[in-house]
């Protein structure tokens, strides 16, 4: 047997990194005999046509599928992380050190059970931080993944460069064992805003068995800002809460997402809407009639027109009829507000819509 096979044997069955030192000793030879044997060896893969290919990590080396065939051979794989524990990872991986309680608000209590697994594993270690714990990645992680360190900046520009390679955020989202951003269709114009093209549009709040299915392959999911607890659930990942009620909430949304959108997308939709408030907040200056809101979704955007308010003012409500606790409060109001369960719109037409409601009653009224 040649020692050159012998070290590709052991590579190949190794399924990690292996130091040169581990391989001297298999082979019975100097370092700088090993070395020489495995520049051999990287020539050798480097111009062979291969789905394997042989990286040398510093004086360590692992062999691995070339990553344009990660996804053909994916099925028949191993499969040593779930896709939800391969998540879990993932958050860790890119935001470490990170608090094992931000964590569980991100993934839900189910990552209690993925953080003890992937340290029995060693691909990651907690470390005390006050009452709760940071995690970070391990030297085994890095092993794992074919990197050279395990220095989480290192590790970070690695995910950065493989998104690249990857036609960039949905490739980083690949690499993260991250698949799409899910949106509740209210807020599907919202990932358009963003500039978000992978994202699904699945209806959360009462999902059939597909859908609950397709929110496997989520990572991030939008929805109405109150409804967390409704959908947790159904769902484990990192929830977003946003609303829609007045211009502030859309910049609000928009800035949550900032991570994840094109940010030519971001600056082009954050001034806009900005210009759009300012023309209506300019239009609600010649209105002199102080206004009495019905309900809090009112109020809100009373204030935003910057409209004064008064206990004898015009009453406006929303045109939703009967309130949860089957109050009508609309009844004897001056103004209607259409609200999300009367329209067909994207968000910006339905914020517009309620503004010009006000200003245009308003300006009935007085004359």
């Amino acid at each position: 047997m040649g020692d050159k096979e012998t070290i590709e044997a052991a590579l190949f069955a190794a399924g990690c990194a292996l130091d040169v030192d581990i391989l001297r000793k298999l082979v019975n030879k100097s370092k700088k005999q090993v070395l020489l044997i495995m520049h051999e060896l990287l020539e050798d893969y480097t111009s062979r046509e291969s789905g394997i290919e042989l990286l040398d990590l510093g004086e360590r080396y692992v062999m691995q599928v070339k990553p344009s065939y990660t996804d053909l051979v994916r099925p028949v794989a191993p499969k040593e992380l779930s896709a939800p524990m391969l998540r879990t990872l993932s958050m860790i991986a890119y935001h470490q050190p990170l608090i094992q309680s931000e964590l569980v608000d991100m993934r839900g209590n189910s990552a209690y059970d993925h953080i003890r697994e992937l340290k029995e594993r060693g691909l990651v270690e907690a470390i005390p931080h006050g009452r709760t714990k940071l995690l970070r990645t391990t030297p085994v992680f890095a092993d794992y993944f074919g990197l050279e360190s395990n220095d989480p900046d290192l590790v970070k520009k690695k995910i950065i460069a493989l998104s690249r390679q990857e036609s960039g955020q949905s490739g980083l989202n690949k690499w993260l064992g991250r698949r799409f951003v899910g949106v509740t269709p209210m807020y599907q114009s919202l990932m358009d805003m963003c500039g978000i093209r992978d994202y699904k549009v699945i209806n959360a709040y009462d999902p059939t068995e597909e859908e609950l299915d397709e929110l496997e392959d989520v990572y991030k999911l939008v929805i109405s800002r109150g409804y967390a607890e409704r959908v947790g659930k159904y769902y484990d990942g990192e929830i977003i809460e946003v609303s829609s009620t007045t211009f502030d909430d859309l910049i609000d949304a928009i800035k949550q997402l900032e991570n994840i959108s094109e940010p030519d997308k971001v600056e082009h939709a954050l001034a806009s809407i900005g210009d759009m408030k300012e023309r209506y907040v300019s239009k609600a200056l010649v209105i002199s009639k102080k206004v009495k809101p019905a309900t809090d979704m009112v109020a809100r955007i009373a204030s935003d027109l910057r409209l004064g308010i008064s206990a004898d003012g015009v009453v406006i409500a929303p045109d939703y009829g009967q309130s949860s606790e089957g109050v009508d409060v609309g009844e004897g109001a001056d103004i209607l507000v259409p609200t999300h369960r009367n329209l067909d719109a994207d968000l910006i037409d339905r914020v517009c819509s309620k503004y010009d409601a006000i200003i245009d009653g308003l300006k009935k009224l007085d004359n």
